[in-house]
């Protein structure tokens, strides 16, 4: 048995929509003390292994990881083209790069350090929510519902995992090019003390700690510009002019003590491990600058994104 409305031709059963009906009133959503629905559980959105893969797949990813791997290839090229000597005992850390692999990883990190390094962090984390705000997306990852905390929370992870793993990279393809090319021999400073092989890998790995410490302020500050923006390329962008303007100001001697505040001045204090005598006040001072910054951009960020008008 079936009506008909007339004018639009839509056939209805009064038996089903008053069955329907019913069904509807009867079904009453649970309530927690929280006020989330039953059976809600913020943990279980935006998963860590979800959003990491989705990251990974993303094009951004694969180009700056592909080109960090291929970044040593291009200065034994570089410099098999030029005029190198590989038995180089003396000189800048250019002219000792081809003397063993653990200098060319030392020339690896030192020539990107520059730009390359912190745009990298940046672009990672620059990226992060400002992209899912000019995609249009952000407001529906919050409709999940996922809480606002959580999102920035795990976007920051999944960033700071990214930027780590192409900090890593870089060293890893370096010192597996520079043994091939150039043989495991001792690292040579330019001050002309000679560590072993074994001491300067160790001396290696303390400095990409270091530099993954040291540009955490750049990771913070990207953030803090991806929650105040919907233009990615604006939040990238600014903080890698924030970097190299720091980097200038350090260059001029006339600020004298002010520089020591700058956040890149101590950007390479790494470069003190490759040495018979380590100093250690330098890098203790770039990690104890750096935590600052990073955790004043970061606690200004989550309080920008907690309180931002969300419409994209």
């Amino acid at each position: 048995m079936s009506n008909s409305n007339g004018s639009g031709g839509v056939h209805t059963d009064p038996a089903a929509l008053r069955e329907l009906s019913e069904l509807a009133t009867a079904e009453q959503a649970e309530v927690g003390p929280d006020g989330a629905v039953a059976g809600y559980r913020a943990e279980r959105t935006l998963r860590l292994g979800v959003e990491l893969k989705r990251q990974f797949k993303r094009r951004r990813t694969q180009l700056v990881l592909g080109f960090v791997a291929l970044l040593p290839f291009i200065l034994v090229v570089a410099f098999e083209v030029g005029q190198s000597n590989p038995n180089r005992r003396s000189g800048g850390f250019v002219d000792l790069a081809t003397a063993s692999a653990p200098n060319f990883v030392v020339l690896a990190l030192f020539v990107s350090g520059t730009f390359l390094l912190p745009m990298i962090v940046a672009l990672f984390f620059g990226d992060t929510i400002a992209s899912e705000s000019s995609w249009s997306s952000l407001k529906y990852l919050l409709a999940i519902p996922v809480p606002r905390h959580r999102l920035l929370r795990q976007k920051a992870i999944v960033s700071g995992l990214l930027s780590a793993a192409a900090l890593v990279l870089l060293p890893l393809v370096s010192l597996l090019v520079g043994v091939i090319w150039y043989g495991a021999g001792d690292a040579i400073s330019p001050t002309g003390d000679a560590v072993t092989f074994g001491d300067s890998m160790i001396a290696l790995v303390l400095s990409t700690v270091y530099i993954i410490i040291q540009l955490a302020w750049v990771a913070g500050l990207a953030l803090l510009l991806s929650v105040s923006t919907d233009a990615p390329l604006g939040a990238v962008g600014g903080t890698v002019l924030v970097a190299i303007l720091s980097q200038i100001l350090d260059q001029i001697t006339a600020l004298e003590g002010l520089r020591n505040y700058l956040p890149t001045h101590y950007s390479f204090a790494w470069i003190d491990l490759i040495s018979t005598d380590v100093d250690w006040s330098n890098m203790a001072s770039g990690a104890l600058s750096s935590l600052i910054y990073t955790t004043v951009f970061l606690l200004l960020a989550g309080r920008r994104f907690a309180t931002r008008d969300i419409t994209s």
